[in-house]
C-alpha cells in the first residue's frame, strides 16, 4: 500500500517510530500547513512533500490518506479525500460531532472505500492476550471492569517544554482545549466495547476541577478535565471509565469475573504485563490484610495479584521491541529503551498495518464502520455530559466482533489453574485464624 501523511506535527514522529516493521508500506509523501514543519520532517526522513494538499490528493498513487491534523480538521481532510477517492486512516476522533462522523461513514461507503481509525491498541498483544482469556473462561463470566486513565495533573507538567525528537511542539493547547475525555477514553472503550459488544446505557458525569493549567489562552477555557463513564453493556458487564488531567498517572484495566480478575497495568503500553487471578477463599481473606496488600511480593505468595500470563504474540509484535527513529545517538538508544520497558510503547502504524492488510487480502476491515461510529457517541457523550450528569441510551449499535484469527488460534493459552493442595488449606488456615481474632 501506498499512503500519504496529512500532518506533520507531534504525534507523526511517534508514527515513525515503527514505520522500519512496515515494509509493505510506502510512503508516498506528506503535507503539512506548516511549511518549516515538513521541511523538518523531509530532512530527516527523506519524504518527498507535497506542496498544497489538492496535489496530494490527486497524486493516483497514493492509495490511503493518513489524517493527522488538528481535531478540528479531521472532518474537512477526510471529507475532500473520500471525495478525492482515497482510503482514508484518522486519528481520534474522526470528528466532534455524531452527524458529521455519520456523514464521512456514508460518504465512504458511496464511494466504495474505506474510513477507520485510531485508536489502534485493540490489536496489540496485551489485548489480544486478555481478550483470549476471558474468551476462554479463565475468570468465569465477566461482570465488571474498572477502566483508569488518569494522566497526571496538567497544571503542573510544563507540557510547553515537551518536544517530539525532531522538535515538534506537543500540541497542548489543543489537547486541553478538546479535553482528556476526547483525547484519552477511546484508548479503553475500544477494549471494552470488542470484548463486551455495544452499550445500552450509560450514566456520566463531566467537570473542570483545576482551571488555570497554563498561561496560554484556551478557548474553551472550561473543557472538563475530569470524566466518569458508568457503562451497561449488551451482555450485562457493568463498567466504570474514569479519565483525568488531575490525578496522578494511572493507565490500569480490571475485568473482574464471577471466578477471578484480569489486571493490565498501562493501555498505553501495547506489550503491557497482563496479570490473572483466579479467586480462592487464601486470597481473598489474605487482601485484608495491610502488609499484604502493600507488599506485592509477600501478596503473591497468598496467590494476590494472581500471575503474570505469556502474552499472545501478534504479526507486528516485533515493533515496538526495536523502535527506530531519529537520534540514534547511545542516549537517546538507552532512554529510548527505557521509555519501551517502563513507560509507553505503542506501534500507531499498527491500524494502518491491519488496513491495508484487510485491502490487500479483499476481506472487510477488522472495524466496521458501525463500531467506530459507536465509539464515537460514546467519547462525545461522556465528555458533554456535564457537572450535572446525564444518563443516555446510545443511538448507535453495533454487532458484536470477534477477535483476529491469528489471536483465536494463538497456542500460548493463559495458565489459569488454582493454588492447591496442602499449602493452600495450610494458608487459608492461617488467614482465617487471624481474623477471628
Amino acid at each position: 500500500m501506498k499512503i500519504a501523511y496529512v500532518g506533520c506535527g507531534y504525534v507523526f514522529d511517534i508514527y515513525m517510530r515503527t514505520a522500519w516493521a512496515y515494509p509493505e508500506i510506502e510512503v508516498r509523501g506528506v503535507f503539512d500547513l506548516d511549511t518549516d514543519r515538513s521541511a523538518v520532517v523531509a530532512r530527516h526522513y527523506g519524504f518527498h512533500v507535497y506542496p498544497d494538499l489538492d496535489t496530494l490528493l490527486s497524486d493516483p498513487a497514493v492509495d490511503i490518506v493518513v489524517n493527522l491534523t488538528s481535531i478540528q480538521s479531521h472532518y474537512i481532510v477526510t471529507k475532500r479525500a473520500l471525495e478525492a477517492g482515497k482510503h482514508v486512516y484518522s486519528e481520534k476522533p474522526i470528528t466532534t460531532d455524531l452527524d458529521r462522523t455519520r456523514e464521512l461513514f456514508a460518504l465512504a461507503a458511496s464511494r466504495g472505500l474505506v474510513l477507520t481509525g485510531a485508536p489502534c491498541n485493540i490489536f496489540c498483544d496485551a489485548i489480544a492476550t486478555m481478550w483470549k482469556a476471558v474468551d476462554e473462561g479463565a475468570i468465569g463470566k465477566p461482570v465488571l471492569v474498572y477502566a483508569e486513565l488518569d494522566d497526571n495533573p496538567a497544571h503542573l507538567m510544563n507540557l510547553e517544554s515537551v518536544q517530539s525528537p525532531t522538535g515538534a511542539p506537543f500540541p497542548y493547547a489543543e489537547e486541553l482545549q478538546e479535553g482528556c475525555t476526547v483525547e484519552h477514553v477511546g484508548y479503553h472503550l475500544v477494549w471494552l466495547c470488542a470484548m463486551f459488544g455495544p452499550v445500552r446505557s450509560m450514566t456520566a458525569f463531566s467537570a473542570t476541577l483545576v482551571a488555570h493549567k497554563t498561561d496560554t489562552p484556551l478557548d474553551p477555557a472550561d473543557t472538563p478535565d475530569l470524566s466518569v463513564g458508568c457503562l451497561e453493556f449488551d451482555g450485562g458487564v457493568s463498567v466504570r471509565v474514569t479519565c483525568s488531567w488531575v490525578a496522578p498517572r494511572d493507565h490500569r484495566i480490571r475485568i473482574v469475573g464471577e471466578a477471578g480478575e484480569i489486571c493490565v497495568d498501562n493501555v498505553f503500553h501495547d506489550q503491557a504485563a497482563v496479570h490473572l487471578e483466579r479467586f480462592s477463599r487464601v486470597s481473598l481473606s489474605a487482601r485484608k490484610a495491610y502488609t499484604i496488600r502493600t507488599q506485592p511480593l509477600l501478596g503473591r505468595v497468598f496467590g494476590v495479584g494472581g500471575r503474570r500470563l505469556r502474552l499472545v504474540r501478534r504479526w507486528k509484535s516485533h515493533a515496538v521491541e526495536a523502535e527506530r527513529g531519529v537520534g540514534r545517538s547511545a542516549k537517546h538508544r538507552v532512554v529510548s529503551w527505557l521509555r519501551r520497558r517502563e513507560v509507553y510503547a505503542q506501534d500507531k502504524l499498527l491500524g494502518i498495518g491491519e488496513m491495508a492488510r484487510a485491502l490487500a487480502e479483499g476481506r472487510p476491515q477488522p472495524l466496521p464502520d458501525d463500531f467506530l461510529l459507536h465509539l464515537n457517541e460514546l467519547t462525545l457523550a461522556i465528555q458533554r455530559s456535564g457537572p450535572q450528569g446525564a444518563t443516555m441510551r446510545p443511538t448507535t449499535t453495533f454487532a458484536k466482533i470477534t477477535p483476529l484469527p491469528d489471536v483465536i488460534g494463538n497456542r500460548r493459552r493463559p495458565r489459569i489453574e488454582v493454588r492447591s493442595g496442602l499449602v493452600s488449606r495450610w494458608l487459608n488456615g492461617v488467614v482465617t485464624a487471624l481474623h477471628r481474632r
